[in-house]
């Protein structure tokens, strides 16, 4: 008769086992945001925009010639040719990340029988994940006038103003010094390169939304001559982003609404070329527009534009532009200078943020 097993036995029985070493699997809690609209989102093929030079120049066209007229029929011609276009230049700003290994210990000995986990895949993983961090942040910051470092951010091409109109003018950074050009363009010369604004009280059907309808109607300029330009990203995306607080608020009057209207808080629109309704897997949207809510913008010491701002974004004139070749270029592993069994990967990105029609675009803020 085999002998009992003692409360001894069980106890080395179980100092003996090792645990599950849960072998090549892991799982991130390192990302300190919940989305990356920038990179999850923006910096993708069919939406950004390639380019190359010493910077980016848009060529605009900046007001009308008012060449057209009713004219009798022995009328005298007199042909003016007025100074029509305008420009705007964008300096290419660089961003990057590196991660590294060692021969000896990450490769050499992490392997075979004695390999628990890949060491490398989750370092490369935290440098793309930290290079999302960095380039969230400055999507949604104004740099300084004297910053020659950090990219234009969506808050400096779309400026809230209290009053209602196409009156997003000049935008002011951190410092507290306002810009007098908008990427070298004078808003006197050239008044219309101004995106649109309205203050609102509450987030309410009798408050923001109203203001919201005529705002999308004031921005779908739709020319009835039509011109190529192929520099134009491929995919016409309108997007509302905004802070948590107000998409809260949003929530709650979608949620309260006639369930036939569907998760869309403006269904109906007068007019062509919008309306219908549209529930995008629960999403909630806006005459069929997403609306996302951006982390960034909770954060007051990252994003100090405006109170509880709602961003009206298209993205058919607002894009990342990415110089040729250097779209995250990813070079190496290269030997390290003075240590031969380290081995060093950087990803690189040369780009700016560029919109090339503010008109389109608005700006909500709480007041």
């Amino acid at each position: 008769m085999a002998g009992a097993v003692t409360p001894q036995d069980v106890a080395d029985l179980v100092a003996s086992i090792l645990p599950d070493l849960d072998r090549m699997n892991w799982e991130s809690i390192a990302a300190d945001l919940q989305d990356y609209e920038m990179m999850s989102h923006w910096l993708k093929d069919d939406k950004i925009v390639f380019g190359d030079g010493i910077a980016v120049r848009k060529n605009i066209l900046a007001q009308m010639s008012n060449d057209a007229s009713h004219t009798g029929m022995t009328d005298t011609d007199d042909v003016d040719i007025p100074d029509l276009m305008d420009d705007i230049t964008v300096p290419w700003r660089h961003a990057q990340s590196k991660w590294a290994y060692h021969y000896q210990t990450d490769i050499l000995m992490n392997r075979g029988k004695s390999t628990i986990n890949d060491t490398v895949k989750p370092r490369r993983y935290a440098a793309m994940l930290s290079l999302a961090a960095e380039l969230e942040a400055k999507a949604w910051q104004v740099p300084n006038t004297t910053d020659k470092l950090n990219p234009y951010g969506l808050p400096y091409w779309v400026v809230y103003n209290a009053t209602t109109g196409f009156n997003g003018g000049y935008p002011t950074g951190p410092d507290s010094v306002q810009w007098t050009n908008i990427a070298g363009l004078n808003l006197t010369e050239s008044p219309k390169f101004k995106n649109y604004t309205a203050q609102y009280a509450s987030v309410s059907k009798a408050d923001l939304l109203p203001k919201m309808r005529t705002a999308l109607r004031k921005t779908n300029f739709r020319s009835p001559v039509t011109k190529e330009d192929m520099s134009t990203p491929r995919a016409n995306d309108r997007r509302y982003y905004t802070d948590e607080v107000t998409c809260s608020a949003l929530e709650t009057i979608g949620e309260a609404q006639n369930e036939n209207l569907g998760r869309d808080l403006a269904p109906m629109t007068a007019g062509s070329g919008h309306g219908g309704l549209q529930d995008v897997d629960g999403t909630l949207t806006f005459k069929k527009n997403p609306i996302i809510w951006v982390p960034q913008l909770d954060d007051t010491s990252v994003f100090t534009a405006a109170v509880n701002p709602i961003y009206q974004i298209d993205h058919a004139v607002f894009a990342p532009y990415c110089l040729k070749g250097d779209y995250l270029r990813e070079t190496g592993p290269v030997v390290a200078p003075n240590q031969h069994n380290m081995y060093r990967t950087f990803i690189d990105l040369s780009y700016n943020f560029l919109c090339w029609n503010r008109r389109r675009c608005a700006v909500f803020a709480k007041g």
